[in-house]
C-alpha cells in the first residue's frame, strides 16, 4: 500500500512538473496536456456507477436476508468487494491527484470455521464504521461524484455543439428543437456564427475545470473512505501496543540471548582455557623431571586450544556471521544451506544490503526455519527465494514435507513471528496436511550499500 502510494504521488508530481518549465514559468503545452489528461480521466471515474450500484443492490439484498440467516453468509463477499471496490478509488486517488487515502478498516479478528465463524466475521465487519462509510460512499459518489467526474467533458461538449452549430442549426429549428446556445437565440446563419464564437471559450472553460473537478473527485473520496479521527487514534494506540511488546520480546530475547552466550562460554571455552592453564602449570613442572609427559600434555593442551577456538568461533557465528558482515545476505544463506542435512536450493535477487539488524534477522529466521524443516517436517527438499520488491525485504522456504505446521502449536514458528515483528514484520505460514509447508517473510526496509553477493 504505501510503496504504490509513493508511486502516484511521483507520477502526479511528474504530470504536475509538466505544466512549468525550468525558469519556473507556467509551461502551456504541459498546462494543457494537464487538462486534456484530467478530462479523459473524468469518465473512468463515472464508469465507478455501475459497479456501486450494483454493490448498494447486492447489499440490500443480503441484508434482507440476515433474519434468514443466510445473509451471514451474503454480506461478507458483498462487504470484501465493496472495500476492493474502494481500495481501487483510493490508489487512482493517489496516482491521479496525488492524495493519499489510508485504509481505514479494523483488523478482523480470527475466527472459528463454520457458521459460528461466519457470524463472528460478519459481526466484526458490521461493527467497523469504515464498512458504513464504505455504503455511504456508494449511495453518494453516484450521484454527486458521478455529477462532478463528467461536468468537465459536458462544458467541453457543449463548446464543441457552439462550433458545429451554424451547420445544424436549421435541422434543429425544423423538428422543432431548441435553439438557444448560452444567452443567444439562433435564428439565423448571423446569430449561429456568433454563438459559434463562444464555442471555443466554453471549451477551453471546460479544460480549465478539468484538473479542479478530479482533484475535488479524490477530496470527496478522501472525506468518505478516509480514516476518522478516531479510526486514526485507535490505529495509534494499536501501533503502540504492537511496538511494546514487539520491544518486550526483543529485550527477552536479548536477555535469553547473553545468557545462553555467558552460560556457552562458561561451560564450553572458559572451561578449556581453564583446563590449560592448569595443564601448562604441571607441564612447566615436569620439562624438566619427565619431558615425555611434558610433551604429551603440551600436546593435549595444543588440542584443547583447537577446541576452545573452535567453541568460540562457533558462539561468534551464532551472534553475527562473518560471511553475513562480509558477503551479505545472500551468500550467508547461501553458505547456511550448504551445511542443512537437506537438499536445499537457493536462489536470491537483491539489488543492495539493508541494515545489519535486518540481514541479521532474516538469517537467523531462514536458519530457524530450515532447522524446523529438518527436525519436523519429513522433507527431503528445501527451496529458499530472497528478494526485494516495492521497499520489502522478502524471504519464501518451501519444503515437500508432511505439512501441518501451526503457529499456534509450537514455539518455533511464534519465535519466528516475534524475531520478526520487531522490525515490523510478518510471517504467513501456508501448511495443509500433506504438505507443502511454505513460510513467506516480509520485512519493510530500505536497501542502502550496493550488493556484495555473487549471485
Amino acid at each position: 500500500m504505501t510503496s504504490s502510494i509513493t508511486t502516484g504521488v511521483v507520477n502526479n508530481v511528474q504530470n504536475t512538473d509538466t505544466t512549468t518549465g525550468r525558469t519556473g514559468r507556467r509551461n502551456p503545452l504541459g498546462v494543457l496536456r494537464n487538462a486534456v489528461v484530467s478530462l479523459l480521466r473524468g469518465p473512468a471515474l463515472a464508469a465507478f456507477v455501475v459497479p456501486q450500484l450494483a454493490l448498494i443492490t447486492a447489499a440490500g439484498v443480503a441484508a434482507g436476508f440476515v433474519g434468514l440467516g443466510v445473509g451471514v453468509l451474503l454480506v461478507p463477499p458483498v462487504i470484501l468487494a465493496a472495500r476492493a471496490l474502494a481500495g481501487l478509488r483510493r490508489g487512482l486517488a493517489a496516482r491521479w491527484s496525488g492524495i493519499e487515502i489510508r485504509d481505514p478498516y479494523q483488523p478482523l479478528p480470527e475466527a472459528e470455521p463454520g457458521i459460528k465463524g461466519a457470524w463472528q466475521r460478519c459481526q466484526a465487519m458490521l461493527a467497523d464504521q469504515a464498512t458504513w462509510r464504505d455504503l455511504l460512499w456508494l449511495l453518494v459518489d453516484p450521484m454527486v461524484g458521478f455529477t462532478v467526474a463528467l461536468l468537465p467533458l459536458m462544458v467541453v461538449a457543449y463548446g464543441v455543439f457552439g462550433l458545429v452549430l451554424p451547420q445544424v442549426w436549421q435541422s434543429i429549428a425544423d423538428h422543432g428543437g431548441n435553439t438557444w446556445y448560452l444567452w443567444i437565440h439562433v435564428t439565423d446563419s448571423g446569430t449561429a456564427g456568433t454563438a459559434a464564437l463562444f464555442g471555443v471559450p466554453v471549451i477551453l472553460a471546460g479544460l480549465a475545470i478539468a484538473p479542479g473537478a478530479l482533484r475535488g473527485h479524490s477530496a470527496l473520496a478522501k472525506a468518505l473512505l478516509g480514516p476518522t479521527a478516531r479510526a486514526e487514534a485507535l490505529a495509534a494506540e494499536r501501533k503502540v501496543a504492537h511496538l511494546t511488546e514487539t520491544r518486550r520480546d526483543a529485550l527477552t530475547t536479548q536477555a535469553a540471548e547473553l545468557r545462553r552466550i555467558e552460560r556457552d562460554l562458561h561451560d564450553g571455552a572458559q572451561a578449556r582455557l581453564v583446563a590449560m592453564g592448569m595443564n601448562l602449570g604441571v607441564a612447566e613442572r615436569l620439562v624438566e623431571r619427565d619431558p615425555e609427559a611434558a610433551k604429551q600434555l603440551l600436546a593435549e593442551t595444543r588440542q584443547a586450544s583447537a577446541s576452545a577456538l573452535n567453541e568460540l568461533r562457533d558462539l561468534v557465528r551464532g551472534i553475527h556471521p562473518p560471511v553475513l558482515a562480509d558477503r551479505g545476505l545472500a551468500d550467508a544463506v547461501k553458505a547456511l544451506c550448504m551445511n542443512s542435512p537437506l537438499d536445499v536450493t537457493v536462489s536470491a535477487e537483491l539489488p543492495g544490503r539493508p541494515e545489519a539488524p535486518v540481514e541479521s534477522a532474516v538469517y537467523f529466521a531462514v536458519s530457524e526455519a530450515l532447522t524446523n524443516a529438518a527436525k519436523h517436517s519429513g522433507a527431503s527438499r528445501v527451496d529458499v527465494q530472497l528478494w526485494y520488491e516495492n521497499g520489502t525485504l522478502k524471504a519464501q522456504i518451501t519444503d515437500d514435507g508432511t505439512g501441518g505446521a501451526d503457529p499456534s502449536r509450537g514455539t518455533g514458528l511464534r519465535g519466528l513471528e516475534r524475531r520478526l515483528a520487531t522490525f515490523d514484520g510478518v510471517l504467513a505460514v501456508r501448511s495443509p496436511l500433506g504438505g507443502p509447508t511454505t513460510l513467506t517473510m516480509e520485512l519493510p526496509c530500505e536497501l542502502y550499500s550496493p550488493k556484495t553477493s555473487s549471485s
